[in-house]
């Protein structure tokens, strides 16, 4: 049977129903909790999240993959807690959002150290919490081309991925050739890997989709809601009929099986501020009446958020 772990245990990947399959439920850097004007009390990200979960639930969501690496504030009993209150189903990672949110206990730490951490959550547990990871979490450090640590992280999942057969998210889709280099040294198909945030503002022209794409790699337009039009847009923010017009025109090109897309928008932020006005319900409040304004029909819609991440996420044993 086809399964995918969750924070409440595994279930069979056809019950994921709609995925948004880069997420937050609180993301922060290393001791982002010393911050006093931005972080918050339990009782305030409780209150802050179990409403968004709700109106996720509500809008027909299913599964929320919360790709918070190791050091960024990844709670999982938290997660635990979230998921029964709301029903939605929350996948979490193992890994680092990028080396240099790594604390040196692991910037020190050797492959064989980081795939026997890796391995570890996936097929044993996080801490002690009885849950297992569901995905690993890899990434680029700022500027934009990939470390020594990086390239460590990347073999030790690489490694995980191919002993347990949970997938690979990267965070940032630049400077991917010597990921994918280290991906097939290391017998990792790659269509196990999905590409992430290939649609924002500063990442997109560097993103070489068609390249990845010719390698059975995955495409993640995962910064949907990061728009200019905000009130006060991120750096990372995109106009968004540009972006929209950019995936479709990914679509139209015959990718439709290798494209994901999400939000990646924070429950709780941990210790800044967030965006305000960006939630994970951006999906089904925004892009998908963009969508089907579009021209775009149901088969692919569900094709997007049910039946590709649910192929995606799927344990390959």
């Amino acid at each position: 049977m086809s399964r995918v772990n969750t924070v409440l245990g595994p279930v069979p990947a056809a019950e994921l129903g709609f995925v948004a399959v880069h997420e937050h439920v609180g993301y922060g850097m290393p001791g982002s909790e010393l911050d006093t004007q931005w972080w918050k009390t339990p009782e305030q990200r409780y209150a802050e999240t179990v409403p968004k979960l709700r109106r996720f639930r509500e809008h027909g969501g299913g599964t929320f993959v919360d790709v918070t690496g190791i050091c960024n504030g990844r709670d999982v009993d938290y997660y635990k807690s979230l998921s029964a209150k709301t029903g939605v189903h929350i996948v979490a990672c193992t890994g680092f959002v990028g080396g240099d949110t790594a604390l040196p206990h692991f910037a020190r730490a050797s492959v064989d150290y980081l795939n026997r951490q890796f391995v570890h959550e996936i097929t044993v547990g996080i801490g002690d919490t009885g849950s297992r990871a569901g995905v690993i979490k890899v990434g680029v450090s700022r500027g934009g081309r990939m470390t020594e640590l990086d390239k460590r992280i990347y073999r030790a999942a690489a490694r995980a991925a191919v002993m347990t057969g949970v997938p690979i998210l990267t965070h940032l889709a630049i400077d991917p050739e010597p990921a994918v280099a280290i991906f097939e040294e290391e017998g990792l198909p790659l269509h196990r890997v999905l590409f992430g945030h290939a649609d924002d503002g500063p990442n997109a022209p560097n993103t070489p989709h068609e390249w990845i794409f010719e390698r059975g790699g995955r495409i993640g337009f995962d910064t949907f809601g990061y728009e200019t039009e905000l009130a006060d847009p991120p750096f990372w923010a995109r106009p968004r009929r540009e972006r929209l017009e950019h995936f479709l025109s990914l679509v139209h090109q015959g990718h439709l099986d290798q494209l994901l897309a999400s939000a990646d928008a924070n429950c709780s932020p941990l210790g800044w501020p967030g965006v305000r006005g960006h939630t994970v319900n951006y999906l089904f409040e925004d892009l998908i009446p963009d969508l089907r304004d579009a021209g775009v029909d149901q088969a692919t819609i569900t094709k997007l958020f049910v039946d590709n991440p649910a192929d995606f996420l799927t344990i390959h044993s």
